[in-house]
């Protein structure tokens, strides 16, 4: 319509340059035709720069923020044995809730970003690759892939007994290699223009303490939620991401049963009452953060009832706390990431390594590799942690993040157990558990120090 009006108004001041040329061209005929030649050249190539312009501008992507979800259950039948840590899995029996793949896909323009969460203790990128290599149309460094940390899943490390044999089940996580990528390319199939709500609150009630000093831990959710802009569902949450520092260790590996833990009943409550599909991503859950299931005298609610009252009550929180947040219409979207490199000084850490049927990529014995993602949406910011970081660092860490609304996605795109600095390491013999599954003394001081520099570099998200 905009050329075709160009071309109209060409057309017309031709027709009136004739009509005038008709009454008045008897002196300087050939100085006035000279003139009008000229003024209708330099408007007809005038026309043409706009065509060219709106013809790039018209096969470049739209604008337009847009999002889409997919879930993938990602149960193993039979059952199969369930990991809590370093060690050989337990045998289960029992299922309670189902364990999930669930990928929310972001884009503006030429930016697209994928953010998958998995039901399991954490995800190694040795199995994040393999499904980045079937994800299309996004870039492999733009996919984030997280572990929910729940203790009663099936082993995706490839734990290596003493003798540095593994019973690791290596078809069952082929299968959800090839699941995790179905659900980011069928979320990419599904994006539709979204709006965008985030916030971040202390969630009230009882649902985490810190088991080794009960009043250490980050109390704070933030929250994040694509809402549909079109079509039946306009107005309604797309997906809900909920970001919180919590081991999901109600039930454990020790109690025959397989399970998503307190992730399971979050899920079903969000869909319950705002609709949408949850996501939770961990957060600086490390040393020793974990649900607040103590019962008078010294016991703990371990059953499945404690996962409903614990996952109700932090979709209730999430909920909430998002429910006055202003909504951003048509929101910015970066993503960046870069490479960073940790010495493996712990010889169990060095052991599972070089024995796990996973063939970890490391650099050499003393050092491995990883990828942290640095992304601003809309008014947050998110960056990942390749393990599980203790509170003071997660702290540490969104005091320096350029909004008020900052995310830390724990346990995402590696799992390299306890991150903890120099100063903490061995320092107390509450750490000693955490000091052995670690990959050394130095993991929180390097990571610490690559942040801070990444951010005084990196675009700050949008101001609200």
């Amino acid at each position: 319509m905009v050329i075709y009006r160009l071309n109209f108004k060409i057309e017309n001041y031709k027709l009136k340059g004739v009509v005038h040329k008709r009454k008045t061209y008897r002196k300087g005929f050939y100085l006035k035709t000279w003139l009008f030649s000229f003024r209708s050249t330099v408007i007809l190539q005038r026309a043409c720069v706009v065509f060219v312009f709106l013809f790039l501008f018209d096969s470049l992507p739209a604008q337009v923020f847009k999002a889409g979800v997919a879930v993938r259950i990602i149960t193993p039948h039979p059952l199969l044995p369930v990991s809590g840590g370093v060690g050989t899995p337990k045998p289960s029996h029992i299922q309670k809730g189902d364990l999930y793949a669930r990928a929310l896909v972001l884009q503006k323009g030429t930016t697209t970003i994928a953010i998958v969460s998995v039901d399991n203790l954490g995800w190694p990128s040795v199995l994040g690759d393999k499904s980045r290599k079937l994800i299309k149309g996004i870039p492999a460094e733009n996919i984030l892939i997280g572990a929910t940390h729940t203790h009663s899943a099936p082993d995706a490390y490839g734990f290596p007994d003493k003798s540095g044999k593994s019973s690791v089940d290596l078809k069952y996580l082929d299968w959800c290699v090839h699941q995790i990528a179905d659900a980011v390319n069928e979320a990419a199939t599904n994006l539709q223009p979204a709006s965008l709500k985030t916030a971040m609150a202390e969630a009230e009630g009882k649902i985490a303490y810190n088991y080794y000093a009960p009043e250490l831990y980050d109390p704070r959710c933030s929250v994040l939620q694509v809402v549909s802009n079109a079509g039946k569902n306009k107005g309604k949450p797309i997906s809900t991401l909920i970001n919180y520092a919590i081991h999901p260790e109600i039930i454990g590996s020790s109690r025959d049963i397989l399970s998503p833990d307190l992730c399971g009943p979050l899920y079903d409550r969000i869909a319950e009452k705002s609709g949408g599909v949850a996501i939770f991503m961990n957060s600086a859950q490390g040393g020793m953060v974990t649900a607040d299931n103590r019962l008078p005298g010294g016991k703990e609610a371990n059953d499945w009832n404690e996962c409903i009252r614990i996952g109700d009550l932090l979709a209730d929180e999430a909920l909430r706390i998002i429910s006055d947040a202003p909504v951003q219409n048509n929101p910015d979207l970066y993503c960046t990431s870069r490479t960073i490199t940790f010495p493996v000084e712990n010889e169990g850490m060095k052991f599972i390594l070089e024995h796990s049927p996973l063939s970890y990529k490391s650099l050499g014995s003393d050092s491995i590799a990883t990828r942290l993602n640095l992304l601003n949406i809309g008014t947050a910011q998110v960056l990942t942690i390749p393990g599980e970081a203790l509170p003071n660092i997660g702290y540490y860490v969104k005091r320096h993040m350029h909004t008020k609304q900052p995310f830390l996605f724990g346990l995402t795109n590696d799992a390299f157990g306890y991150i903890l600095d120099k100063v903490d390491f061995n320092s107390f013999k509450r750490y000693d558990y955490i000091c052995r599954t670690s990959l050394g003394p130095l993991t929180g001081d390097i990571y610490i120090n690559e942040v801070l520099n990444w951010l005084q570099t990196a675009p700050s998200p949008q101001k609200e």
